[in-house]
């Protein structure tokens, strides 16, 4: 499935201040999942990276690709050592995870918010294997 996204299928009237998608204003806090979403479609597309002759295509296979290789960059700060040298650097490797993640969830048309709250719902009713904390010990 080859999905492509454009702009301009993002409608502003959503509830979401559209004066927040420019980018000079990452750094207000706080946004939901659907304002970051909202932001890094933006982002993508200011690429040109939505175009049908992109050279980095955003299908679902590209997309989750880059989302297990930039996960893998989160474990090189942990490779041969317990403690984070460079928070900074890292936290940009987790806003990079982020980033695949919004971007694969909302091409694929998941609500990731309410993925998220069915998967906890579910956790909390799963038994887990001896020792672990929900087997009561």
């Amino acid at each position: 499935m080859e999905a492509r996204i454009h702009l301009q299928e993002f409608p502003k009237s959503n509830g979401i201040n559209s004066s927040r998608l420019d980018e000079t204003s990452y750094n207000q806090l706080p946004m939901d999942i659907k304002e970051l979403t909202e932001k890094m479609h933006h982002f993508v597309g200011s690429q040109g990276w939505y175009e049908p002759d992109s050279p980095r295509s955003q299908s679902l296979r590209n997309l989750a690709i880059s989302l297990n290789l930039e996960a893998a960059e989160v474990l090189e700060h942990f490779q041969w050592q317990e403690e984070i040298e460079d928070p900074q650097a890292l936290a940009d490797e987790l806003a990079d995870v982020a980033l695949y993640l919004l971007q694969l969830a909302s091409i694929a048309d998941i609500d990731l918010e309410q993925a998220v709250l069915s998967k906890l719902e579910h956790n909390y009713k799963r038994r887990w294997a001896a020792g672990t904390r929900s087997d009561g010990a």
